[in-house]
């Protein structure tokens, strides 16, 4: 029997009213996480991917038009949701840690309020159970803050950039038991300091036995913490694969391309990376948003948009190069 995944983002529509019209932004998206899995969400800025979370939260702004589509989270449609049981979903089921841990944290609260009314509005406290002082504090604790209690009395902007973004996984950790997203979670960082909080969210997750979507820049990031990587391109899904498919064997040319801008160790040259930039939102292609920067682009690719062909043991790339192929896969299966 097939196991049902947490979250099932099926065919998802969104855009913004702007002056002059509306940009088609996500443009069929779809995505499944399953429980305790890790998955990683990857593409060039204003691809989509934070757009995407933020639908699933239901905290686009009023600017956002959310088209077709559904997002099953446990069988239940979220866009659908209202009242209490939206309020239950954030506080209870999922949590998300910002890319700016200097805005997710309100400067005129000190971090021991902000940590106790998310804990508070959760709905995790129990009559006999802990007091929210030994919960927020625990939780700090739990992310290697040194001196929680000090902490607690503390307001944001006197906590470094690294240990703001401990308060913001604190938080996040000590209310959801489903899933968090983390995206760009050591954006503004130094490199030994993001190294802490990347191993931090790691551990923390495999022993609350939490899914994660780990939406990054860095394939890098993406090959050591995740076991299923979604490759994002102009609001689509391009390719998805298991971690070390995507690495060893990648069939998409935008997936290819990005690996190729990847800095090697060993010198070699500079890196090629893609020439081009992502279409406008107003007026994108027809067919596939990637054509005008693909190397080889066919005439169908211009005209219609391509599936995701299925090429075996979950990997997945949405090109018509590989429809043939594609389709000796299902016969062998078959």
């Amino acid at each position: 029997m097939t196991q049902e995944p947490l979250l099932s983002i099926e065919d998802l529509h969104v855009g913004f009213k702007v002056y002059g019209g509306t940009m088609k932004v996500l443009d069929g998206v779809h995505m499944s996480v399953f429980e305790g899995e890790r998955v990683g969400l990857v593409g060039e800025s204003g691809c989509g991917k934070t757009t995407t979370m933020k639908a699933l939260f239901r905290i686009l702004v009023k600017q956002a038009v959310v088209g077709e589509g559904r997002i099953l989270f446990c069988g239940r449609d979220v866009l659908r949701m209202r009242g209490r049981e939206l309020q239950a979903l954030r506080g209870h089921s999922m949590s998300m840690i910002f890319q700016d841990p200097t805005a997710a944290l309100n400067p005129v609260f000190t971090i021991g309020e902000q940590v106790k009314d998310c804990i508070r509005y959760s709905g995790f406290l129990e009559k006999d159970g802990p007091t929210v002082e030994y919960l927020a504090i625990n939780a700090l604790k739990c992310c290697a803050m040194p001196d929680s209690e000090r902490i607690m009395k503390n307001y944001p902007f006197q906590l470094s950039g690294g240990m703001r973004q401990r308060v913001c996984i604190a938080t996040a950790l000590a209310t959801a038991t489903n899933l968090l997203i983390a995206d760009e979670p050591t954006t503004n960082l130094d490199v030994t300091i993001q190294a802490q909080v990347l191993e931090l969210i790691r551990a923390l997750v495999k022993e609350k036995g939490t899914s994660l979507i780990l939406i990054t820049h860095s394939l890098g990031v993406a090959r050591e913490m995740t076991d299923r990587i979604y490759v994002m391109y102009a609001g689509r899904m391009v390719e998805v694969a298991p971690t070390d498919d995507i690495f060893e064997h990648p069939f998409h040319p935008y997936t290819q391309g990005l690996l190729r801008s990847i800095p090697k160790l060993t010198g070699g040259g500079m890196m090629e990376g893609i020439p081009g930039r992502l279409p406008s939102y107003m007026n994108p292609p027809a067919g596939c948003r990637f054509a005008p920067r693909c190397t080889m682009p066919s005439d169908r690719c211009w005209m219609e948009k391509p599936p995701l062909y299925d090429m075996g043991n979950g990997h997945c790339v949405a090109c018509f190069r590989y429809s043939d192929r594609a389709a000796c896969e299902q016969g062998r299966a078959m």
